[in-house]
């Protein structure tokens, strides 16, 4: 409800100057005390899985706090759990301005930021500021300028930055705004970055004395045989997770709308049906391997249900809380209540 009323004011401001300002207000709300005094409450739904303990289903996607530096901040709006990133070694700025856009009508986003951020030592800087102690996962990428040859050195290298803090790392091969990086999908690229990833993972969980999961986020973009051929190498190399799914390039949904041919990642409402399309063919090949995390175009909790009953465990929302606000995370939460 209180949402509404800043909508306006947000929505007349450029879209990366809105978001600053809502992280601006939402931190200090944290802060005080203010947030869980106006906010409703999401109901507790506890789930258990990846050998973590989730109090609800619904979380933050990455994107929205690039560099972990608003983890408190979210965490007043009553997600069960958080994910910060994309991170790469190297700070790095990120594609020219402007590069998000929103389409209103259809209630949806198309970015183009191109990893944009710090840099992983102050993103692990800031995520271990936080008074934050629930399920937190750290997303990581490649630098923009990193080839693809050499992509598995840039995620080790923020794998190891990241481990010990993170409570499962997320693994981003499928933005589709750093040129190259969903080749790293195709099969002999992905199994070569899993098998890394894996042998790595064993080093760190002796190293630190914690098991820390693994998940790959992939698009939304891929053709059946091409997803189920991404479960069995999932499966074969004991992946922890996966998130399904980023932003799409597919602009058949929003044919003719304002910014619909600007070049990004389209992301809200016009996802929602292709990404639980990608859930559906996720969770057949799976068979219950490993748990699906399901994200895109969640603006109400029956898409939430929705993204559950094709087969994923828990989700998360991103540019249905720009156009919904804060309580779509406790209707999502309830939704979701034994499920």
């Amino acid at each position: 409800m209180l949402y509404s009323l800043f909508r306006p004011m947000l929505f007349a401001l450029d879209p990366e100057a809105a978001h600053d300002a809502t992280f601006r207000g939402l931190d200090l709300a944290a802060k005080f005390g203010l947030a869980a005094a106006v906010l409703p409450r999401a109901p507790a739904s506890p789930v258990r899985t990846m050998g973590l303990d989730f109090p609800n289903r619904v979380g933050v996607a990455a994107g929205l706090d690039k560099n972990a530096d608003h983890i408190d901040g979210l965490a007043a709006l009553g997600f069960g759990f958080i994910e910060c990133g994309t991170v790469t070694p190297r700070p790095q700025p990120g594609n020219p301005k402007p590069r998000v856009f929103r389409l209103i009508e259809e209630e949806a986003l198309i970015n183009r930021l191109g990893f944009n951020n710090d840099g992983v030592t102050r993103f692990l800087a800031n995520a271990n500021r936080a008074r934050y102690r629930g399920v937190l996962g750290l997303n990581i990428g490649k630098n923009f300028d990193t080839p693809n040859e050499r992509a598995v050195d840039d995620y080790l290298a923020c794998l190891r930055a990241v481990y010990e803090r993170a409570s499962y790392v997320a693994v981003n091969v499928s933005s589709p705004n750093t040129r190259g990086l969903r080749e790293l999908q195709h099969e002999e690229a992905l199994a070569a970055l899993l098998a890394a990833l894996k042998s790595e993972q064993a080093i760190l969980a002796q190293r630190h004395g914690k098991y820390t999961p693994i998940t790959i986020k992939i698009a939304p973009d891929l053709q059946p045989a091409a997803i189920e051929g991404i479960a069995r190498l999932l499966v074969r190399h004991r992946i922890d997770g996966v998130i399904a799914t980023n932003t799409t390039v597919a602009r058949d949904a929003v044919k003719g709308a304002r910014h619909a041919d600007e070049a990004g990642g389209l992301s809200g409402r016009p996802l929602r049906a292709a990404a639980t399309e990608v859930i559906r063919t996720l969770a057949r090949a799976l068979d219950g391997a490993l748990p699906i995390i399901g994200v895109g175009g969640i603006l109400s909790g029956a898409d939430a249900r929705e993204k559950v009953d094709a087969g994923a465990t828990l989700v998360q929302i991103y540019t249905g809380l720009i156009y919904r606000g804060p309580d779509l995370v406790a209707e999502c939460a309830r939704a979701l209540a034994g499920a």
